[in-house]
């Protein structure tokens, strides 16, 4: 069916079907219909503050576009590719139906160019304050986390190998910090991306006198792009969200993995609850850690639409291209993925509980206070690069006759070097090892108290 569209008026023949299927927005940027709505409402009321349109005019339209929400939140006007083909048009015909001509007098000094950037920024704004707070939320589920198990020692890895104790506090906390920086980003990108485009038009400007200012004043936002090219050209802003989003889904990625890797058998350090896991169609004793590995897998989501959105806009000559239409795929995956991911694994810890004892029993297993040994020689006259030597030896003395520091005895230390005594027995137990740290943000219980004091603190005068 053909399809004739209230840009036409230069067009002998209308669009065709085929055409029209293609280039169609409105499966995708109906989403927008709130912000663009919010938009138009904001910008007639400028129109009517400058004279452009009368004060009885402005408050039909005003009212019809409020009537057109309600139509829309309801399901009596829906958003569909046979009505427009994106959410702006459909509006607009919506309006014309229902209050006649006067309608077509909305968009004067308007542009779907700057019109959907400002939909876009407004719906971005939006979704940064949601995700905010779900970072705030889920900092909170690991602070929580690290004062109820405060005192639990852990092995800690590099490589993943066992390295050194740290305590399961230190190790959750480090999560916090990561995600302050990503609740960071979120804000410096809410505070770019504040300005409104609209009045930039299709990206020269327009010859009415119109008060780019005073609509984003009503719009909230803090002031406008001043230059109407860049208004509509750029969308920096969507990659800027995505680049935070997707630094925040490698966070979150990295968070599910050790949750995966502690469920294990192997490591035993964690069990999730029932209610957070599957199970197999094949084997009955499976419980599988589904969400995090969802958690992990989402994460190629977001990646891919930072990829997509940067190779849209890469080649792309100043000002409008009809490619840019294809940015609000990228942006509703990473909104919709982080989103979800961030509620998801808040959820997931909340009903994870770690296994002191099986961790206990993993530090007293291997040699994780090597590093101890090795300074506690230091503190007995032996230059480090010796101590390390030597305590090397030990270790591999104790690997070849199948053995662990606890199984040593002081006569056979003493083979290795004649400054080790009595003390050195205490010097590498798992709890001395964390509290014989001294630096600034190490695993020590008095820095680890610190950490959570300070972030107790941050957290509950925190508000997005």
């Amino acid at each position: 069916m053909a399809h004739q569209a209230l840009w036409s008026g230069r067009f002998r023949e209308p669009l065709s079907e085929i055409a029209l299927n293609f280039s169609s927005s409105i499966d995708l940027d109906r989403l927008l219909y709130e912000e663009d709505i919010a938009g138009s409402i904001a910008h007639v009321e400028m129109l009517a503050a400058a004279r452009i349109l009368t004060a009885p005019e402005a408050r039909r339209i005003r009212v019809a576009l409020k009537g057109i929400l309600k139509e829309i939140q309801t399901g009596k006007f829906a958003l569909t590719p046979d009505v427009a083909e994106d959410v702006h048009m459909a509006i607009e015909q919506r309006l014309i139906q229902k209050i006649g001509p006067l309608g077509g007098k909305l968009h004067t000094g308007r542009s779907r160019n700057d019109q959907v950037a400002l939909d876009e920024r407004l719906f971005l704004r939006s979704a940064i304050r949601e995700i905010s707070k779900l970072l705030i939320n889920l900092q909170r589920v690991l602070l929580y986390k690290a004062e109820k198990y405060f005192g639990a020692i852990m092995p800690g890895y590099t490589h993943l190998q066992r390295a050194q104790p740290v305590m399961l506090s230190h190790h959750l906390l480090a999560y916090v910090n990561m995600l302050e920086r990503d609740f960071e980003r979120m804000q410096d990108c809410a505070r770019r991306l504040n300005k409104s485009p609209l009045g930039a038009a299709a990206f020269a400007g327009s010859s009415f006198p119109l008060d780019r200012a005073l609509v984003a004043r009503k719009l909230k936002f803090d002031g406008i792009v001043e230059n109407s090219i860049d208004a509509v050209s750029d969308r920096d802003y969507l990659a800027e969200f995505i680049a935070a989003a997707s630094i925040l889904m490698m966070h979150l990625s990295r968070m599910a993995e050790e949750i995966v890797l502690w469920s294990s058998a192997e490591f035993g350090m964690a069990h999730i609850s029932d209610a957070y896991t599957t199970g197999s169609s094949i084997m009955p004793q499976k419980k599988n850690p589904d969400m995090a590995e969802l958690v992990r897998g989402k994460t190629g989501r977001v990646y891919g639409a930072l990829m997509n959105l940067l190779t849209t806009m890469k080649g792309l000559p100043l000002a409008y291209n009809r490619d840019m239409q294809e940015d609000k795929l990228p942006m509703f995956e990473a909104v919709q993925t982080a989103r979800q991911s961030l509620f998801m694994v808040a959820h997931l810890l909340v009903h994870t509980t770690f296994d002191r004892r099986r961790m206990e029993e993993e530090l007293r297993t291997d040699f994780l206070t090597a590093t101890d040994m090795a300074d506690y020689l230091v503190r007995k006259g032996i230059p480090f690069r010796e101590a390390h030597a030597i305590t090397g030896s030990v270790v591999s003395y104790c690997v070849g006759h199948r053995m662990y520091f606890g199984n040593l005895d002081l006569e056979t230390l003493r083979t290795f070097s004649p400054a080790f005594g009595p003390d050195i027995f205490e010097f590498i137990l798992p709890q001395a090892s964390v509290e014989q740290k001294q630096s600034a943000g190490s695993t020590a219980p008095h820095e680890v108290k610190k950490q959570i004091a300070h972030w107790s603190k941050v957290l509950a005068k925190r508000r997005v």
